[in-house]
């Protein structure tokens, strides 16, 4: 049985609600399926706005074998392209971040203008045409704030996801925000370990001491149904919309991404030990209000977001390997929010780094114990983990239609 066809096998014979069979964990070669029919098929958020502001500023990522690079160009538009230089394929840039008034390959000295046109290639000779070797376009859109990318050939339509999305999120203004700070940890498993480890808060009170003095461990926090029927949860939604905030729990009808506003345990406003403001300059000049709970965005397979009138917390998920993940955390203030005058850094950035690092120990801890030949897929609780199989579900699925060759599903939102 070859490799698509073993895959397709166990998905179409798993047990709903139980986890997936241990090679959709730890084997290399249901890794490189995931690749190439979710990572580089799907919709990826890569950063913020904020980030590249000017004219040149750049970020550059790996999504599995692909380098990109995001930059700001000389029209305000943000590009994306394959940094892969025309010439014999050196990454043009080789930094994290940075700033270039033209993109230029350290190799050879290959130029590129800030969308990709090649500008100059030093003694090619008199025939050569520049115009036929710009650096390759990845197809890129902004929402809200936030930078995607897709590296297929055939985008899926992106504009469902920001009907959705940008009249939850345009009020928080994160376009004119900036980043207070920057965290990346490897975590040694799986990046659908990461996200089911994500999707539920079954975990949290036994795990995150410092997440649970603000956050509700409820499933209808974390979970996908309920929310409407939870009064403290209904409650919370008509306060927030009464003053202009969309709240309510809206999800597309294939289950890749959602959004909804939740509250916050016995009113805190931010994520700290106290659940006082981490930051005294709010978010958001059209917000007037602190106490908005959290904004929660997720986008499978890159990311999740919390949103809080003080400050925002955005998260990344980038696949390393079959057994490795890198998930980017970065913490978002109004951008004239001077530290050590409206906010500590310490303090803005403790409950999550914490947190993190103790969800990268049980992911590892979770991965360790997939790799004994006694594991087999165990139940999900009904109560706690929905968030957990509407994940894999949404997997399934769509490593289903995309292997059986039922193409690219079209997203659409619903409400």
């Amino acid at each position: 049985m070859d490799i698509r066809s073993d895959l397709l096998t166990r998905l179409r014979g798993r047990t709903p609600g139980f986890s997936l069979d241990q090679p959709f964990y730890i084997d290399p070669a249901f890794y490189q399926l995931d690749l190439e029919h979710i990572w580089y098929k799907d919709w990826l958020f890569i950063g913020h706005g904020c980030e590249i502001p000017n004219p040149g500023n750049y970020l550059t990522v790996q999504v599995g074998a692909y380098s990109v690079v995001i930059v700001r160009g000389h029209d305000g538009k943000i590009n994306a392209l394959h940094n892969s230089c025309r010439h014999r394929g050196s990454r043009v840039c080789q930094e994290h971040r940075g700033t270039a008034a033209k993109l230029v390959c350290p190799y050879h000295q290959w130029t590129y203008e800030l969308d990709g046109k090649l500008l100059y290639a030093r003694q090619m000779g008199d025939n050569f045409d520049t115009s036929n070797f710009s650096l390759k376009p990845v197809a890129c859109e902004s929402a809200g704030g936030y930078i995607f990318i897709c590296l297929a050939k055939q985008p899926m339509d992106f504009a469902p996801f920001r009907a959705m999305m940008e009249p939850y999120f345009l009020p928080h203004r994160l376009r004119d925000a900036k980043i207070a700070y920057e965290s990346t940890i490897i975590e040694k498993g799986n990046w659908k370990l990461v996200w089911e480890n994500n999707r539920e808060c079954y975990h949290c009170a036994g795990n995150h001491p410092e997440l649970c003095k603000t956050y509700p461990e409820a499933p209808t926090v974390t979970g996908v149904n309920g929310a409407a029927d939870d009064p403290e949860i209904a409650e919370h939604w008509a306060k927030c919309e009464a003053a202009g905030l969309p709240s309510a729990f809206v999800m597309d009808d294939r289950g890749q991404y959602r959004t909804t506003r939740v509250p916050l345990l016995r009113d805190a406003i931010s994520y700290t030990i106290s659940g006082r403001k981490a930051v005294q300059m709010r978010l958001s000049d059209q917000i007037n209000m602190d106490r908005i709970g959290s904004l929660l965005l997720y986008h499978y397979p890159t990311t999740w977001n919390h949103i809080l009138s003080d400050h925002a917390i955005t998260f990344r998920v980038l696949p390393i390997s079959a057994t490795e993940t890198a998930v980017t955390t970065k913490w978002l203030v109004h951008k004239d929010a001077v530290e050590g005058i409206d906010y500590r850094l310490d303090e803005l950035i403790h409950v999550w780094t914490e947190t993190n690092d103790q969800d990268r120990q049980i992911v590892e801890e979770n991965a360790r114990g997939i790799h004994s030949p006694a594991y087999e897929p165990g139940p999900y609780s009904e109560l706690h983990e929905g968030g957990v199989s509407q994940f894999v579900e949404w997997y399934s699925n769509v490593m289903d239609e995309r292997l059986d060759g039922a193409g690219q599903p079209s997203l659409r939102s619903v409400a």
